[in-house]
């Protein structure tokens, strides 16, 4: 995956419609009326958000007769996800506290809490 593919499906991610969408389909294979009704997105909206996804390759379609069926394209979810798993933060390592540095003066310093 390019860097542009990158930023391009992370751009359609980022997008709150588009963003329940895919939470709908991370459930699995949905037509769009049943998209419709699960997210509450109205018929000429979810066509244009769905483009944007398919564009953005984040989406599969298969058609059955007058449905046309979505899913996650698995492959490029994946792509997606490995090139943020760099970004996140490493649940062992640990906290700033424990590691020994010291909060530095002059800057605002907020508390971790501990659940």
């Amino acid at each position: 995956m390019t860097e542009e593919q990158l930023l391009e499906a992370l751009k359609a991610i980022a997008h709150p419609s588009r963003l329940k969408i895919l939470q709908t389909l991370a459930k699995g294979e949905t037509n769009v009326g049943e998209i419709e009704e699960a997210t509450g997105i109205a018929q000429p909206t979810l066509s244009q958000q769905l483009a944007i996804l398919r564009k953005a390759e984040l989406v599969d379609t298969r058609r059955q007769a007058k449905l046309v069926y979505y899913s996650l394209d698995d492959a490029t979810m994946a792509k997606v996800c490995h090139a943020l798993s760099p970004l996140s933060p490493d649940r062992g390592a640990p906290a700033a506290s424990e590691s020994g540095r010291k909060a530095a003066s002059g800057v605002a310093n907020f508390a971790r809490l501990h659940i």
